[in-house]
């Protein structure tokens, strides 16, 4: 585990132990979101930033991404956009203000093998902050309905 993935979970367990000895009874403690049991807004920022980095490495798609990293102010935009798609995804505080993925994919022609390894690139970056199975899972049922909108537009 990392340590800034540790130290996420380590705050949140604190946090969670002092809410637990400060409930009355009767009193519900709702789950955590997984915007939470990811780590908020700093883990998902690590992540998303090796994610665009597995991208930028991986041969089979860093073509259809050679003009937004050759700018750096569109380099920017995809992160950010990316950091509020999965901040809200998961339940956090975040507003995605993007395009919808079927205006921003439209004409791109995207193929199933692609996405796959956009996928793929993703998951290598979860892997590598070792996020649970079940966060995963989650994070992925959340963004793997978008693939219509991306594939063959």
């Amino acid at each position: 585990m990392t340590t800034l993935f540790r130290m996420s979970l380590g705050g949140f367990l604190l946090a969670c132990l002092l809410l637990a000895t400060q409930c009355k009874d009767g009193d519900v403690i709702q789950d955590p979101t997984l915007y939470e049991r990811l780590g908020g807004i700093t883990a998902i920022s690590a992540v998303v930033d090796q994610f665009l980095a597995n991208v930028v490495a991986d041969d089979a798609i860093n073509a259809r991404f050679a003009a937004t990293v050759a700018d750096p102010a569109r380099t920017q935009l995809l992160r950010n956009n990316l950091i509020d798609q999965v901040c809200a995804g998961a339940g956090g505080p975040c507003q995605y203000k993007g395009k919808t993925m079927k205006e921003a994919h439209t004409g791109m022609n995207i193929t199933t093998d692609e996405f796959n390894a956009l996928v793929a690139d993703l998951v290598a970056a979860l892997d590598k902050f070792n996020v649970p199975a079940k966060e995963k899972d989650e994070l992925l049922g959340i963004l793997g309905p978008m693939q219509p909108d991306i594939v063959g537009q």
